[in-house]
Parts: C-alpha cells; structure tokens; sequence
C-alpha cells in the first residue's frame, strides 16, 4: 500500500462523512481521521488511531465535539488486555481489537487480525457518543468477493455484507457507509 492513503466514507443511513488518512509510522501505522455525524445527536469525531507492522491496535486517541466534549485513551497492554485513561479495565481482559461504531476503518482491523478467512473475535466495542466500552463477540463470514458480519454480543442480531476495496478497507457497508 501507498503512504500516506486516504479514505473517504459518507453514512447511508444519516448524514455523516469521515475523512481518514493512513500513513506509516516507525514499524506500523497511523490512522487519523475526522468525522461528523448529522444524525440525533450530532457530534464530531477526531481520532488517532497507532497499529503495529501487523495492524493490530497498539492505542487509541479519540475526541469528541457534541453537547458535551470527551476524550477517550485505550492503549493495549498486553495481547488482550487494555487501559482506557490510564486505568486498567480487568472486564476488557479477552478483547482482541477495538470497534468504534462511528467508523468502518475497524473492520478491516478485524479482517486482516483473521487472515482473511471467517472466524470470530471478541471487540472491544465502543458505541460513540456515548463511550460506554463493553466487551462484543463478532463472527466475519467470507462469501466470495464479500464478508458477513454477525455481531453476536453488544447489538446481537445485527447482520451486514461488507465490500472492501483493493487495500483490505469497507467500501460499503450495507446500510450504513459507503465509500466516496
């Protein structure tokens, strides 16, 4: 892949449009972004997202401009175990990735992590606005050219096919974004 790659994506189903921008980074990789959603509620979105060689999450910066303005820091600390603000949180041990629901940037995290073959993962899921981090078994199922994805934890039920484009990244998620 060519540094630095940007990738553009536009929400289906609410305005909305993120911005990312991958470039390299000692021996991994830095993936900033900026989002706005004009759903209810609104808010922006910033992040900084630093994998290693393997694109596995090594931390997260992550801010957000809405009624009311937080940040969020998750670093990993070990294979699955993570600190969020400094603090070590015993009830994400077992998580593998992360998952921020505003972005499809983590999907792709969550596909190269299975090597391109269906299995599952357990995400750490963070739902944003409102950040409230919980633990998310998700299954990935190849059918041809497309993925399935099974959440099977935090939105259990929910199902989409997902198109990724030459890099490895969404291209479109159904229902949700789409690549522009």
């Amino acid at each position: 892949m060519d540094v630095p790659v940007f990738k553009r994506w536009r929400r289906l189903d609410e305005p909305g449009l993120e911005v990312l921008r991958i470039t390299r980074e000692g021996s991994g990789w830095l993936a900033s972004s900026c989002l706005a959603f004009g759903g209810e509620p609104s808010f922006g979105l910033r992040y900084d997202w630093r994998l290693d060689a393997d694109w596995r999450t090594r931390s997260l910066q992550l801010e957000i401009m809405s009624e009311v303005d937080r940040t969020l820091s998750v670093e990993r600390t070990g294979t699955t175990t993570w600190r969020v603000n400094g603090e070590h949180r015993a009830e994400l041990d077992g998580c593998d990735e992360l998952d921020v629901s505003a972005t499809p940037f983590c999907n792709a995290l969550a596909i190269r992590r299975l090597q391109e073959s269906a299995g599952e993962i357990t995400a750490l899921y963070i739902p944003v606005p409102d950040l409230a981090l919980t633990p998310s078994r998700q299954r990935y199922e190849r059918r041809g050219d497309k993925w399935r994805y099974i959440d099977l934890g935090a939105v259990k039920g929910f199902e989409a096919d997902l198109e990724l484009d030459r890099d490895g990244f969404v291209r479109r998620y159904e229902g949700l974004f789409e690549a522009v």
